[in-house]
């Protein structure tokens, strides 16, 4: 349903997001472009908290790509065990790092990123964010992939068809940080269950608030 009987301006409607959160780190604490691949092919299906916590034994045990090229299946699997699907993941990393060899050969592209073992568009765009890069899309996590419907800007339940959506109703200048922006929306106020309307930044052009205010 939409209430608005004019086409909304989205980058006007969600600059408020842009003004909040710009060029705030994502969850994962990561501390370099190295950090950042490992650690979004670690994350998924699993928590950023729990990649968080393990992070530091193994980036002090691999500091870099060189060292992770190196390494062997049994000593990834004594750092990684914990992680949800690690054995897929292992496979994964010791394919980039063989494939890269150096922290300098990391690419910040979506081709050249999405054609590495383990890295799909969500992740991409989160490298390339990290590397400074100019968007070549939105970041479409499992937070933006509820809020952005609920906002209205877009619709289904597909990542890709959703980001399409969004890639088409924002300027190019937002495609790198509205995805993140989103993002922090639905982990600290557009919650799955009783959303915090009241501290909204945007909850005047969303659809979902105006249906559901009392």
């Amino acid at each position: 349903m939409d209430l608005f009987s004019e086409p909304r301006d989205w980058a006007k409607a969600l600059q408020p997001l842009i003004d909040k959160y710009n060029r705030k780190q994502h969850p994962l604490h990561y501390n370099n472009l190295y950090q950042a691949v490992v650690m979004v092919v670690l994350s998924a299906q699993d928590s950023d908290a729990h990649i968080n916590k393990i992070a530091p034994a193994f980036f002090e045990r691999f500091p870099d790509m060189k060292a992770l090229s190196k390494a062997n299946t049994e000593q990834l699997t004594e750092y990684l065990s914990e992680v949800r699907f690690h054995n897929n993941k292992i496979v994964w990393l010791q394919e980039i790092a063989s494939e890269l060899k150096e922290d300098k050969n990391i690419p910040l592209t979506m081709k050249e990123l999405t054609a590495l073992k383990g890295i799909g568009r969500k992740s991409a765009n989160v490298i390339m964010r990290v590397g400074g890069a100019e968007a070549e899309g939105i970041l479409v996590d499992l937070h933006v992939l509820r809020v952005a419907p609920r906002l209205g800007i877009a619709t289904g339940k597909d990542a890709n068809k959703i980001e399409k959506q969004l890639m088409e109703k924002l300027p190019k200048s937002m495609w790198g940080e509205i995805g993140m922006a989103i993002s922090f929306l639905g982990r600290e106020t557009c919650r799955p269950k009783n959303p915090k309307h009241s501290e909204c930044v945007v909850s005047d052009v969303c659809e979902y608030c105006l249906l559901n205010k009392k």
